[in-house]
């Protein structure tokens, strides 16, 4: 008997917390829907820039192909590679592709044809893929061109040979491209998760109250929380840094100031974001929940398993709206491209907004008459 009324109690609490029973749907739903587009191994709309130094028919015909295949997105054709490469650099292309002079004589004449190809290799998942791609790209196009037009000796089958330049990441290092999105995790754990059940501890310990009835403003009693988890989170984020340079020799190629920018950017955004969360929920599991559904969002879409561009438009969408896809970039930015402010000027401006959107909520949802 005394069971039952218990579990009635417990049925009753469960039933009156919306959220939970929100969570409950939403989060199956989600992890169904979005993850399996989201992780994704099969990386499409490479942004492709092409460097046509030939201009003849056959190799208008190749960089049409191209731009009609799905795996590739021809975003613009440069006069020279340097032009090619400064696209890549900028972040505009992800590949640059140059054709020689007499890439057409050199087929017509049974011989192979060399096609330099440039890849930004700072995800070496798409530098992987995308090299993997445009060779068996060149092999298919070859062939449909000897079938069209065989010749007269059976053995003498031009092809054409890639040379394929890794940029940033040369020897297509998972490591590289993975530890600083591994580093920005730690601080979502411990600068969104801990300050996520801050206050909703206080509630449920009814230390809460107390606060309440003192002559504390809302923006002080949301600095007072918010100070602490700043401090944690650059040290977790210093120490990271450093465990990179002794363990794997990872050492930024930009600037070391630029990076402790954006780590102290993205520190604030996720601190306020979990004090939102405390500040929301009613329960220190209502707050694990929620926090943990958000945490799951924003790692699948932030580009660290899978690039941004190869996802569907409406999870890119989705990923616009996250921190976590600017704190990615930037990081692998500065570490392999050596990037500048004004190169990650995009990112900086769509985490400032962000900081200042989750911290004033914050502050205007913490209510002293709880």
């Amino acid at each position: 008997m005394t069971l039952r009324f218990l579990l009635e109690k417990e049925f009753k609490q469960l039933i009156r917390n919306k959220i939970m029973l929100v969570l409950t749907v939403v989060f199956p739903l989600m992890v169904i829907l979005v993850m399996p587009w989201a992780a994704t191994m099969d990386i499409k709309n490479i942004r492709l820039t092409v460097v046509d130094n030939d201009h003849s028919p056959l190799s208008e015909q190749f960089i049409e192909k191209l731009s009609n295949s799905s795996y590739f997105r021809l975003v613009g054709t440069s006069y020279n590679y340097r032009e090619g490469i400064h696209a890549v650099e900028v972040g505009t292309a992800d590949m640059v592709l140059e054709i020689p002079s007499g890439f057409e004589s050199d087929f017509i004449n049974g011989w192979n044809v060399p096609v330099q190809v440039s890849i930004n290799a700072v995800n070496s998942i798409k530098g992987v893929m995308g090299q993997s791609y445009i060779n068996t790209f060149c092999q298919m196009f070859m062939e449909e061109q000897q079938a069209a037009h065989p010749t007269a000796d059976g053995n003498n089958r031009p092809a054409i040979e890639l040379n394929t330049i890794n940029l940033f990441n040369p020897t297509l290092d998972y490591k590289f491209s993975m530890i600083p999105g591994l580093i920005m995790i730690t601080a979502i754990v411990l600068c969104g998760f801990l300050p996520a059940l801050n206050i909703v501890t206080e509630k449920e310990q009814g230390t809460i109250e107390q606060l309440n009835v003192t002559p504390i403003s809302r923006t002080s009693f949301i600095f007072a929380k918010l100070i602490p988890f700043w401090i944690i989170g650059v040290v977790t984020l210093s120490l990271g840094f450093l465990f990179a340079w002794l363990i794997y020799g990872l050492v930024p190629a930009g600037s070391v100031g630029l990076l402790y920018f954006f780590s102290i950017i993205f520190i604030f955004t996720m601190t306020g974001f979990g004090l939102v969360i405390s500040n929301k929920s009613s329960t220190m599991q209502q707050a694990v929940f929620v926090m943990f559904f958000f945490v799951m969002i924003f790692i699948m879409l932030c580009g660290l398993l899978t690039p941004v561009n190869s996802m569907p438009d409406w999870a890119q969408a989705i990923a616009a709206l996250t921190p976590t896809k600017y704190m990615v970039n930037a990081l692998n930015c500065i570490y392999l491209k050596g990037s500048g402010f004004m190169d990650l000027l995009p990112d900086i401006i769509a985490l400032t907004t962000m900081l200042l959107f989750f911290n004033v909520w914050a502050v205007l949802s913490y209510k002293k008459s709880e």
